[in-house]
């Protein structure tokens, strides 16, 4: 489905993760009275940043992969990325931005946070592709490190889209613990997200104080 232009922008590039689209926006409401959001969601062509105050994740598999997309020319390209799956997170003092730039009138930045209020964001069947990750502190229970893909067990197995090799590296633990967690990332896929105390905005600009780092 092609995405909506006005003015010569193309509306679809404000998706941002945890949010199907700005389209849909007037349903994220009623999604969240009924306590849960289930999606797919990316940026397309686009990496965006993510932080954390905490992330406990149960039943973890992480190993790599290529995602595919087109950039912003539309031009196909393909991302090579960690993906660190989750059967269930439990998420504190989430934040995701995106900055789309848009000719002749600059950067504009979407900005989504969650689970700051004292009541965690909650994952299930998480998955997160990430070229870029930080974390002041993390601890994992139970590591198996050195697996193939195709024998981890612990975590969500690997979507199929991804490819790659079955006997590729892989580790696997029973919990991850990561706080202060800054990365950035292509693509966050989920069966469930319930999200607590949901805000969203727009602003002009980007940088620290509008993005989430």
């Amino acid at each position: 489905m092609e995405s909506q232009v006005r003015g010569g922008t193309r509306w679809k590039r404000f998706a941002v993760v945890m949010v199907p689209s700005v389209a849909a926006t007037a349903c994220i409401g009623v999604a969240l009275a009924q306590g849960a959001l289930a999606a797919s969601f990316s940026v397309s062509g686009q990496e965006f940043k993510v932080s954390a105050g905490k992330l406990v994740g149960h039943g973890m598999t992480q190993y790599g992969a290529l995602d595919s997309g087109k950039s912003l020319s539309g031009e196909s390209q393909k991302h090579p990325v960690a993906v660190s799956a989750f059967n269930t997170a439990e998420i504190t003092k989430l934040c995701q931005s995106v900055v789309t730039p848009i000719p002749g009138f600059g950067n504009v930045t979407l900005k989504l946070t969650a689970g700051d209020k004292g009541k965690d964001v909650r994952a299930e069947q998480l998955y997160i592709d990430t070229s870029v990750l930080d974390s002041s502190n993390a601890v994992f229970e139970d590591i198996d490190i050195g697996v193939p893909v195709g024998s981890a067990n612990r975590g969500p197995k690997p979507k199929p889209e991804e490819g790659g090799s079955p006997f590729a590296f892989a580790q696997q633990a029973k919990t991850a613990t990561l706080t202060d967690v800054h990365q950035t990332s292509w693509a966050t896929t989920a069966a469930t997200f319930t999200l607590t105390n949901l805000h969203m905005d727009l602003s002009l600009g980007k940088g620290e104080g509008i993005e989430c780092y």
